[in-house]
């Protein structure tokens, strides 16, 4: 999780003529398959595919869909200063694991894939990833459903040419003497 001090400020309401003070607070934040669905839930589009392609409005409603402090006032969010907006952004990039791959090369059908929260709630059923995961970094949680990938490839457990050699020997072994041939 990520606790972020926001300062508060004033602000002029034009509607009342009233200064409004807004506190300062600390948001505690996750950046979560959980934080993730909300967003798509709102703005109907795929938060992953779409990196880079978002609006200043969607990416500070995002920030609110990560915030796990309750009762925020909505006029905090505009008090967050360039750090904050750092802070998040090395939050959200950090893997949050020790995990490491030999090749992030994506080169399988799927490169040009739309990923939704939907497909990752999928990814998490398929593999029997208990929901409860939805709340970690989301880093993490894709990092968990790669590893099931690699895990649970087939290709993985490929033999090795020796061992198909000596598969084939006994397979054939048996077949002679199951038809009582030589060969």
């Amino acid at each position: 999780m990520l606790h972020i001090d926001v300062n508060g400020g004033e602000f002029f309401n034009e509607e009342t003529n009233e200064f409004i003070q807004i506190k300062p607070k600390t948001l505690v934040m996750e950046h979560s398959l959980l934080s993730i669905s909300k967003w798509e839930a709102k703005w109907k589009k795929p938060f992953l595919s779409e990196e880079g392609k978002r609006t200043q409005d969607e990416y500070l409603d995002y920030i609110r869909c990560m915030t796990v402090t309750p009762n925020v006032d909505p006029l905090l969010y505009t008090c967050l200063s360039s750090d904050n907006y750092e802070q998040i952004k090395k939050y959200i990039d950090d893997p949050h694991t020790a995990t490491t791959f030999k090749s992030l090369a994506n080169n399988g059908p799927n490169r040009q894939r739309i990923v939704t929260s939907e497909l990752i709630y999928y990814w998490m059923v398929a593999y029997n990833i208990p929901t409860e995961y939805e709340k970690w970094h989301l880093n993490r949680l894709m990092t968990l459903i790669r590893i099931c990938g690699i895990e649970n490839n087939p290709k993985k457990k490929k033999m090795g040419r020796q061992a198909i050699y000596e598969q084939n020997r006994e397979l054939n072994a048996a077949r002679r003497a199951k038809y009582h041939t030589k060969g």
